[in-house]
């Protein structure tokens, strides 16, 4: 598996406070079937972002555990005026790998009035924007027709993984299935912190997308999408469905 969305560097943000809790979270992951993962701390008003001390501690981190897993770089991009027009000047700062993916956090409690425009600039650009868990964003599940229009105008969708497995509560694991019947789903990450509440173990959620939705399903949001964004290979999704009633049989869907 490929974790595109983790806070595993360490004193950076509110995820790994130590190397050793990097090194811990980085073991758990490898141990766990994750080939690859992201390290994508956030940029936001709370925390600074500095991608050159990131790269430091990436390095630092990559060498602690050796060759069992690939850390790659990113972040946890937060839709504020500074950032997005340091994004604009130099996309490679915060996008996956310096290509165009870059992982996108709505706040909890306002949507951009200019989003539209803000994610067409992105597109125009050259960076597709990543929404991170919607399911878990109460504002956006009230909007979902909106996603609908997003995502045709370019732009790709991560859920938790843990959500479908109802670590975030039953309204997450709900809208998760609402969005999976939508086909409004392109990855699963993590979005880990620690080890323990938000840990970098996907084992159990890929499990449950193999046997609701299919193997090729699973593969497909947890290796083939996340593998793709690591060297900015374009991703073609299907059209996602205005709307599906929850009755509809999943094979209908997938």
């Amino acid at each position: 598996m490929v974790d595109i969305h983790s806070h595993i560097v360490f004193g950076v943000d509110d995820g790994a406070k130590t190397i050793e809790d990097s090194l811990a979270m980085l073991d758990l992951a490898a141990n766990s079937g994750t080939t690859d993962i992201v390290a994508t701390p956030h940029s936001d008003l709370r925390y600074q972002f500095d991608p050159e001390l990131v790269a430091e501690r990436i390095a630092e981190m990559q060498a602690g555990i050796g060759n069992r897993i690939k850390i790659h770089r990113g972040c946890d991009f937060h839709l504020f005026y500074d950032n997005i027009e340091n994004c604009k000047e130099d996309r490679s700062r915060f996008t996956i790998n310096g290509h165009r993916y870059l992982m996108v956090e709505f706040a909890d409690s306002q949507i951009p009035k200019t989003i539209a425009n803000i994610f067409q600039d992105m597109n125009l650009n050259e960076i597709t924007p990543v929404i991170t868990h919607p399911e878990r964003n109460a504002l956006l599940m009230r909007r979902v027709s909106d996603l609908v229009q997003w995502v045709r105008g370019g732009c790709l969708i991560q859920v938790t993984a843990q959500s479908f497995t109802g670590r975030f509560g039953k309204s997450a694991e709900e809208n998760c299935k609402r969005l999976m019947r939508q086909r409004l789903v392109h990855f699963v990450a993590s979005d880990a912190h620690d080890t323990e509440w938000r840990p970098p173990d996907m084992r159990e959620p890929y499990k449950y997308v193999a046997a609701e939705y299919g193997d090729h399903v699973a593969e497909r949001l947890f290796t083939t999408h996340p593998r793709m964004t690591l060297t900015g290979q374009y991703i073609e999704c299907e059209d996602p469905d205005d709307e599906v009633q929850a009755s509809k049989p999943w094979w209908k869907v997938w």
